[in-house]
């Protein structure tokens, strides 16, 4: 699979968790907790690998942004 096209998969997949982080943490109260670990504590590792897959995708524009030779 190519990177842009993996990209277009990837970045609504992390808007997604991004999400699903927030609207867990509002509802905390109203969730069990069983449900709270499941969609917000695994939600989040599962965002964590995709953010670093996401860096990793886009490590040439971040070296070639943050990192060039003056």
């Amino acid at each position: 699979m190519r990177k842009n096209t993996a990209l277009k998969i990837l970045n609504p997949v992390l808007a997604i968790l991004a999400v699903n982080q927030i609207v867990t943490v509002l509802f905390r109260e109203k969730l069990s907790h069983e449900s709270f670990e499941f969609f917000h504590q695994g939600g989040g590792m599962i965002f964590l690998g995709l953010v670093i897959l996401h860096f990793v995708f886009n490590f040439n524009w971040v070296t070639a942004n943050y990192f060039r030779k003056s």
